[in-house]
């Protein structure tokens, strides 16, 4: 892998994207000796939440090779700057990053969020040997009729549009199983 590279994977709820990912990440990190950091966008807004966050938080702690978390909601190129082309980065994941900036930061204008989410994804893509970004696939299928909901799936679909326009690869997670949808199997 180049350094700077950009890798996109998604997939649905429970489809394994989050571990190929991760996996990913550390064999990059391996191949290039660079060090490991998850961007996780998760805001702990209720007790449930904040459990899962501490727990994942405590499983990438003691992993091996081991990974620095960076708890981060929304601007992450705030946080560009202390990563260097000696890093491997994921981020975790963008519809969490798109609902905070719809609901902690209250915009609702869809350009204006696309925008902020373009500027994330490239300040960290620019700082790091390569940035792997996860999503979701949660607005597949027929628009919603409800316009909040059709709103935000046409907003997520244009981010990830964007995303996969500027990646070097894409892979769809179904059942645990990548599927490339650009650039070179991994």
């Amino acid at each position: 892998m180049e350094k700077g590279k950009l890798i996109f994977v998604t997939g649905g709820v429970r489809s394994g994207k989050s571990s190929f990912a991760e996996n990913m990440a550390i064999n990059l990190s391996r191949q290039l000796e660079a060090n490991l950091h998850y961007i996780a966008c998760g805001v702990p807004s209720d007790e449930e939440m904040s459990e899962r966050i501490a727990r994942h938080r405590e499983n990438r702690t003691n992993a091996s090779p081991p990974w620095k978390t960076w708890e981060c909601p929304y601007h992450l190129q705030r946080i560009s700057n202390y990563f260097s082309k000696q890093d491997i980065l994921v981020l975790d994941c963008v519809t969490t990053l798109l609902n905070n900036y719809l609901f902690e930061c209250n915009m609702d204008e869809p350009d204006q969020v696309i925008d902020c989410i373009s500027i994330d994804i490239a300040s960290l893509k620019r700082a790091s040997a390569g940035l792997i970004v996860v999503s979701n696939e949660v607005a597949q299928g027929i628009p919603n009729q409800e316009p909040f909901i059709r709103n935000y799936q046409s907003i997520l679909g244009n981010v990830h549009q964007n995303i996969v326009n500027r990646a070097d690869a894409a892979y769809l997670v179904e059942n645990g199983i990548p599927i490339c949808k650009k650039g070179a199997m991994a």
